[in-house]
């Protein structure tokens, strides 16, 4: 068993200086924390991996493809493979489990 805690994982990003933390790499997945605070612009590109996202904290809206949604806390997103995405309109920081599948490339 792997077990992680947010509050280390999220001090681990921070000392790290990154948006993104990958905090477990697996044969068919990997898991990371990202991070974007209020106000922040979203840099990612299309991604090779299918990946779902859980908010953990915040709020912002996120574009995939064509679809515009609220998300919140307790949020969970799936983005295709593929497909152009970006959280926007971050109003409160975002802290935002990302698992992706087979793992990031």
């Amino acid at each position: 068993m792997k077990a992680f805690r947010l509050d280390e994982l999220e001090a681990e990003r921070l000392a790290n200086d990154g948006a993104y933390l990958q905090f477990l790499r697996e044969r068919n997945m990997s898991v990371g924390l990202y991070a974007l605070n209020a106000g922040d612009t979203d840099p990612q590109a299309p991604h090779a991996e299918d990946e779902v996202y859980v908010v953990v904290s915040g709020r912002a809206s996120i574009t995939v493809g064509t679809e515009t949604t609220q998300v919140g806390r307790g949020s969970v997103v799936y983005v295709p493979a593929g497909v152009t995405h970006r959280f926007h309109h971050i109003s409160e920081d975002l802290r935002v489990l990302v698992v992706f599948s087979p793992p990031e490339s």
